[in-house]
């Protein structure tokens, strides 16, 4: 397969150096010999002020360095915009039809651009390509002050979000990653971010795959304007790779969060404060091809299936079926998944009443005997007070098991 890259990327000042670079590693990579089973190489230098690598499925991180350093996030922060409006649209508070005016505030935004025009009405569709495609900072403005009636009450949202996903290390100023004093994020917490941005609304994910973005027309001729490439390279050069954000301001540095699927597993990498174009770019790789290339996933336990039926007291029935609320994977180094073993920790005194999704147990995941991994057991349904006579019985029954155990 071919993979081109359009000319405008050289007539807007990209480095082709970055695509020869990212295409020799995967050339490279491709190539490499196979190791002995379970020995894996430490994960790759990377030359950027901090980064992590994760398997998007199980979370298990596979690489870091100052992964909760607070840094400039720059138009990575447009990944939390991006996602509250997938969320908004994802509820149907508001549709991708819906009509926004541009306000003055948006219009006067510098740096990335849409073009959009004061006064302009345009789609919330059309908006949120500008944001996720074009990372454009007058479209961030604009889909903030729809959504919540300020930038200002839109930030209040963002930081809200950042809070409930657990991004510790992270505290947004503006929708569009502006500088701004008191502005940042971290490579743990972006990963955090990214996972959503994946997993919640997938209908709205395509989007940060497409490579170019047309809008507006050219008002002394009447045509449209030129298309806007994607700033993420790797969508040109890797075809595993189908997301997610780029960023660059002068104190960040540049800023390249990625995720690749392959095979049926899923990467994400977070690369922040690079030196340039071509160096997040091909420091991203580097960790791509450390993360497919030397471990692999093992569904340990399917989700939402009983798997095991325990004994219930004073219940309305005597038997409960508990399992796990998502299937159980665990990342592991290649050449040790037969290696991995799991078992039930079980509640052995189950008195009802008892509710769908309450814990009762726990699944550990062993290997090389280290537990990498524990999910909790829930149950499966609910089971109600029994009758009169069926608590009467059971505490008889109980108060002797208990007894003579």
């Amino acid at each position: 397969m071919k993979h081109l890259i359009p000319l405008r990327f050289l007539e807007k000042g990209q480095n082709f150096s970055v695509c020869m670079t990212v295409m020799t590693l995967l050339i490279f990579s491709s190539a490499a010999q196979a190791l002995p089973a379970g020995l894996i190489p430490s994960p790759p230098q990377v030359a950027a002020n901090g980064y992590i690598l994760i398997d998007a499925i199980s979370g298990e991180i596979l690489a870091e360095k100052n992964a909760d350093h607070k840094l400039p996030p720059a138009s990575l922060t447009k990944m939390m915009t991006a996602y509250l409006v997938t969320a908004e649209l994802a509820n149907n508070s508001i549709t991708g039809d819906d009509m926004v005016t541009i306000s003055e505030k948006a219009w006067r935004m510098k740096g990335s651009l849409m073009f959009i025009e004061v006064g302009e009405k345009i789609t919330v569709s059309d908006l949120l390509h500008g944001v996720i495609i074009v990372s454009g900072n007058d479209a961030s403005v604009a889909l903030s002050e729809y959504l919540a009636g300020s930038e200002g009450a839109f930030v209040q949202m963002m930081n809200s979000t950042a809070e409930l996903f657990g991004m510790t290390n992270t505290h947004f100023m503006n929708a569009s990653g502006w500088p701004e004093k008191n502005h940042y994020s971290s490579a743990r917490d972006l990963s955090l971010l990214a996972r959503h941005v994946i997993n919640d609304h997938p209908e709205y994910y395509s989007i940060y795959a497409e490579k170019e973005f047309q809008y507006g027309v050219n008002k002394r001729t009447g045509k449209p304007l030129d298309s806007q490439a994607n700033r993420n390279i790797l969508l040109f050069v890797n075809p595993s790779v189908d997301g997610i954000k780029t960023g660059y301001s002068n104190e960040a540095g540049h800023c390249l969060v990625v995720s690749s699927e392959r095979e049926g597993r899923r990467l994400i990498t977070v690369v922040m404060g690079a030196r340039s174009e071509r160096s997040r770019a091909s420091e991203t790789q580097k960790l791509l091809t450390y993360g497919f290339r030397f471990f692999n996933n093992v569904k340990v336990k399917k989700g939402g299936v009983v798997l095991e039926r325990v004994r219930v007291w004073k219940g309305a029935k005597d038997e409960l079926p508990v399992g796990l609320v998502k299937d159980l994977v665990v990342t592991v180094p290649r050449g040790k998944e037969s290696d991995v073993q799991a078992s039930m920790l079980i509640d052995q005194d189950i008195v009802a009443p008892v509710v769908t999704g309450q814990k009762l147990g726990v699944v550990k995941v062993m290997l090389d005997d280290q537990i990498i991994s524990e999910a909790p057991l829930v149950a499966l349904e609910s089971i109600e007070d029994g009758g009169f006579f069926e608590q009467l019985w059971d505490s008889i029954v109980h108060f002797f098991i208990g007894l003579f155990s």
